[in-house]
């Protein structure tokens, strides 16, 4: 057994890993869950390490991982490709947990050459809504991580198991607690800006789709429609597992990994066998008691680009910006009178000026707040506030931003403002109970 943990000179381009197994076998990377450590793999290491050399990496921020925030699922793909270039690893299978398995996904789209065979783990074409991740965001820049810590276990784990286990959910909750809240905030936006349910048909390596059977996060649905999509892909379901089932059901998960890859990997293996395992009667016996194949379903329609349109880019950053239920409703509530003034706002507003480079959205943000108070136009304020704690103010700033107002504004415009604000915020960034 070869041991080795590093972390990279080039910190800003890729990620701190640790290598498990022989160094002449092939390589297989784990990726983790959010919140999470390479250690939740710890108990499929013994196994997997037999018959592969294993490949584990932090998340920035992660475990005393550096804290270079990753603004996209992509950029954590790429900086996964620049690590494992470091240290010459051209090929590899791939299991990721989550936002690991969203990784996996985004490499298996866009670099289909370097995965021989792919496993997502407790994962989805899109995880959630933006709104709740971006929500999530505003919570820990408000509270910090104590409320996602306290709340994590409940989304992890089956209350037996919980219960049962309270050593094991404690050190869950401690490596949300040692996470660098910035780069968990960065996360999340990058959660919520991943959507690739209309490219799932381009994932052309054999998948394997494994699922927690209580996952209440990404659960048999989620993982029902990724089956459904990718044409070489098969679902295993665990039974009494819920979002971190590598945790929760260690020995299930490790032999659903060790078939997969063992009979998906075959172009690869062919020149370094893998040994049978003491516990198969052989290494390609089907998995019974928790795998099935999902029946086929239909795949959402696709929808088309639009990158150039203004008006395609101003309603997806309208969304980014004020949530979707907000544009939800304004867009159910529009009619004949009013399609060409919400047509006026996505058009130009979201799509030509909010679109632009020359100002970050934190800055349009600062400018919109002090424009609404400085016009009296109060009734817009509440959703420019929120739309502000999405783009990363804090509410310190947002008090700033409006005393600053009160200066050049108005008392009275900037008192109204204050209360409304207050509201808001108070709304927006109590945790969960």
């Amino acid at each position: 057994m070869w041991e080795r943990e590093r972390v990279s000179e080039k910190n800003l381009e890729t990620l701190r890993y640790r290598f498990d197994g022989p160094e002449d076998a092939p390589v297989l990377v784990l990726g983790p869950s959010l919140g999470v450590t390479w250690h939740m793999w710890d108990r499929q290491i013994p196994e997997l390490s037999q018959h592969w050399r294993i490949f584990r990496y932090d998340l920035p921020g992660h475990g005393g991982a550096p804290a270079h925030p990753a603004a996209a699922v992509s950029d954590l793909a790429d900086r996964l490709l620049a690590t494992l270039d470091s240290v010459g690893v051209q090929r590899f299978g791939y299991a990721g947990c989550s936002i690991g398995g969203a990784v996996g996904a985004d490499l298996a789209l866009r670099h289909p050459h370097r995965i021989a065979a792919l496993a997502l783990v407790a994962a989805s074409p899109r995880f959630g809504t933006a709104d709740e991740f971006r929500q999530r965001g505003v919570i820990v820049r408000s509270n910090g991580l104590e409320p996602i810590a306290r709340t994590s276990p409940e989304r992890w784990f089956t209350p037996g198991f919980a219960a049962a286990q309270p050593a094991i959910v404690e050190w869950a909750v401690q490596m949300v607690r040692t996470t660098d809240p910035g780069c968990y905030i960065a996360s999340c936006e990058a959660l919520a800006a991943f959507d690739i349910r209309t490219e799932l048909s381009r994932i052309g390596v054999p998948t394997l789709v494994l699922v927690g059977a209580d996952d209440k996060v990404t659960g048999p649905a989620e993982a029902r429609n990724l089956v459904a999509g990718i044409p070489d892909a098969r679902l295993a379901l665990v039974p009494g597992a819920s979002h971190l089932a590598p945790v929760e059901q260690p020995a299930a998960v490790t032999d659903l990994l060790f078939m997969h890859f063992s009979t998906a990997w075959q172009d690869t293996l062919a020149s370094i066998p893998v040994p049978p395992s003491p516990g198969f009667a052989t290494p390609f016996a089907p998995v019974v008691p928790v795998a099935e194949i999902a029946s086929a379903g239909e795949l959402p329609d696709a929808s088309t680009t639009g990158r150039g349109d203004p008006r395609e880019r101003g309603m997806k950053v309208r969304r980014e910006v004020l949530g979707d239920a907000h544009v939800d409703a304004a867009t159910a509530a529009s009619d004949g009178f009013t399609d060409d003034f919400e047509e006026l706002i996505t058009r130009y507003a979201w799509g030509e000026i909010w679109s632009r480079e020359g100002l970050d959205r934190r800055a349009r943000s600062c400018v919109t707040l002090t424009a609404v108070v400085a016009s009296g136009h109060l009734g817009g304020l509440a959703q420019h506030v929120r739309a502000a704690l999405r783009n990363g103010l804090t509410p310190v700033e947002i008090k700033e931003v409006l005393l600053q107002t009160a200066v050049y504004c108005g008392i009275p415009a900037a008192g109204a403002a204050f209360e409304i604000a207050q509201s808001v915020i108070q709304e927006e960034t109590t945790p969960p109970a």
